[in-house]
């Protein structure tokens, strides 16, 4: 049986599975990984999941944390057996985001970290998600979290990305790809683009979702995913 790895995006931590991890089935023995948090470039991270985990893996990553998987299935396409990808982008960073970047990375080094996050919130959450305080609360703290350090790492880490449509339709492991019909950071057509490179690509959209759609519609991620997983069941 394969192990499930699961890869948070930005500046997010184990919080942003924690109502995946109870739904999944045991045999999966998931983990969550931190290798974000451990390494400056994407391809650096995947080698260290690839690395950190033995035998067959099946890797679901959530925006950053799905580049990282995409490269992993580049790196070991006889390790990866499967990857759900959740409102993620298969594209280089543009010139725009580069510099909207650099500006919050400026912001976050004087010490305006919780201001530009709570103003992100209304980009990452689905409109009709952000009059929940709640849900809103938990968002920025974990993001918060992170810490100065790790927000900008990260975000250069993801400036600097590779072009993971190069090697996607090389891809011959199950995909399945999910995105929230709002997501304003990574836009549906991210999602249909990757969908449209992999052969065996699986997409499905998570409705009243924005970015962050494991934290936003919980019931109708787990419901995907474990109908994606159900495969490796049979294969048992």
């Amino acid at each position: 049986m394969p192990r499930l790895v699961l890869l948070p995006g930005l500046a997010c931590d184990e919080r942003l599975w924690q109502a995946q991890r109870p739904a999944l089935p045991p045999r999966f023995d998931a983990r969550v990984s931190d290798v974000h948090t451990r390494h400056e470039r994407i391809e650096h991270m995947a080698a260290a999941v690839l690395a950190e985990n033995e035998g067959p893996l099946i890797l679901c990553g959530a925006s950053l944390g799905g580049m990282v998987a995409m490269a992993a299935a580049q790196q070991a396409p006889e390790r990866v057996v499967g990857l759900a990808l959740l409102g993620t982008s298969a594209r280089p960073e543009t010139p725009e985001m580069f510099q909207l970047r650099e500006s919050a990375i400026e912001m976050f080094e004087r010490g305006e970290a919780r201001e530009l996050i709570e103003l992100n919130a209304n980009f990452a959450l689905h409109p009709a998600q952000v009059a929940d305080k709640a849900l809103v609360r938990r968002y920025v703290e974990m993001v918060l979290d992170a810490g100065v350090t790790q927000l900008v790492r990260q975000n250069r880490a993801a400036m600097q990305r590779p072009d993971a449509r190069r090697h996607l339709p090389a891809v011959r492991c199950p995909v399945l790809v999910l995105c929230g019909d709002g997501d304003k950071l990574t836009p549906p057509e991210c999602s249909s683009e990757i969908a449209g490179l992999v052969p065996q690509a699986e997409l499905q959209w998570i409705t009243q979702a924005g970015h962050m759609l494991t934290m936003e519609q919980p019931a109708q991620v787990n419901a995907a995913l474990l109908h994606w997983l159900r495969r490796w069941s049979a294969d048992a």
